[in-house]
């Protein structure tokens, strides 16, 4: 019976016996590993110090057919917006994030004041073909006076032709002043009236490196509220895209006067002198703008039109310094058959975009 009991405990004493081994083995192990980690914390170099680790963990590092992956910085909120910001969707309210309802006031044209405006010729006797001169003799007026100009716009209906194309109102008065002119009492020599209607349509296309983000059809009036000979007035009907990229924005519209009766039209001769025609081209950097608004009659003899250059940049108290510059024919209505040079210096509340 003794030797019974030897065989039945000489399994027990065996488990017993391999188990403190494993044991041995293993503290053996967790201490060899333990001075490997403590050698491996010594270490300055980064990655050096990172492949000790994964020797002493048993990892295998990464084979060249699999790389480790890379990650690079997610963009700053700043750089994801100025590549993805649309100053023409801003504008106009063209994406859906944009949008602001109907019939709230909105920035259109440039609103600028300029104090000192010069010309190198004053128009001193302003004709056209249906009117003749203005006055038997001369106005005395200044070369230098004030000039400013205001202009807004507001959406009258919206999600039209499909849910697409938006209905807006736009209205621009600019007025020259002879306020330097004390002979004259400080007159305004002009003040041009200008409303519009004008129907907006989101568009998304490329064309020579920009995309094309809007498409609209307008029509136009424009007149000085004078009497006659000094009255001028025209309307027209224009077609307009607008393309950008980045910080660059290019419109493009031609239009077509609306005929008159002949006897009637203080100006019958008008297209010839503005054009039939605009582009402005708009660049920004920074709280700058620079534009150029080119004006042409589309005709190869008795080419005339008009260039325009504008400047705004930053000044004091938000307010923006704004200079102008001016060549051609048509600055206003009544002037729209006299050629001039022109500069202003001023301010400018709202921009071109």
């Amino acid at each position: 019976m003794g030797q019974a009991i030897v065989q039945h405990c000489s399994l027990p004493a065996s488990l017993a016996i391999n188990i403190l081994l494993g044991a041995a083995s293993l503290s053996s192990s967790v201490s060899a590993t333990a001075t490997e980690l403590s050698s491996c914390s010594a270490i300055n170099e980064d990655a050096a110090r990172l492949a000790c680790y994964d020797r002493a963990a048993g990892r295998q590092a990464p084979s060249a057919a699999e790389p480790a992956l890379r990650t690079s910085p997610a963009p700053s909120p700043s750089e994801s917006s100025v590549s993805t910001k649309s100053a023409l969707s801003e504008r106009w309210e063209l994406d859906d994030a944009d949008k602001h309802g109907i019939f709230a006031m909105r920035a259109y044209l440039p609103t600028y004041l300029l104090p000192l405006h010069y010309t190198d010729s004053s128009n001193d006797r302003p004709s056209s073909p249906s009117h003749g001169a203005t006055t038997p003799v001369s106005a005395d007026y200044r070369n230098t006076e004030a000039q400013f100009q205001l202009s807004f716009k507001a959406k009258i209906a919206e999600r039209l032709l499909f849910d697409r194309a938006d209905f807006w109102f736009g209205y621009t008065q600019q007025s020259l002043w002879q306020v330097y002119n004390k002979k004259l009492s400080a007159a305004f020599r002009e003040t041009n009236y200008e409303p519009e209607l004008m129907l907006v349509v989101p568009t998304d296309y490329s064309l020579a490196g920009l995309r094309g983000r809007l498409f609209s059809l307008g029509v136009l009036h424009q007149s000085n509220g004078q009497a006659d000979p000094r009255s001028r007035s025209w309307n027209r009907v224009y077609a307009q895209i607008g393309l950008e990229r980045g910080n660059f924005v290019l419109m493009l519209r031609p239009w077509w006067r609306i005929p008159e009766n002949a006897t009637s039209d203080d100006n019958p001769d008008i297209a010839d002198y503005i054009g039939r025609g605009e582009i402005i081209a708009l660049y920004r950097r920074g709280e700058q703008q620079w534009a150029i608004q080119l004006r042409d009659n589309f005709r190869a003899r008795d080419n005339r039109g008009s260039v325009k250059l504008t400047w705004n940049y930053p000044l004091i108290a938000g307010l923006k310094g704004y200079v102008e510059l001016f060549s051609g024919y048509g600055e206003s209505l009544i002037d729209y058959n006299h050629r001039q040079n022109t500069i202003g210096l001023g301010i400018s509340l709202i921009e071109w975009l």
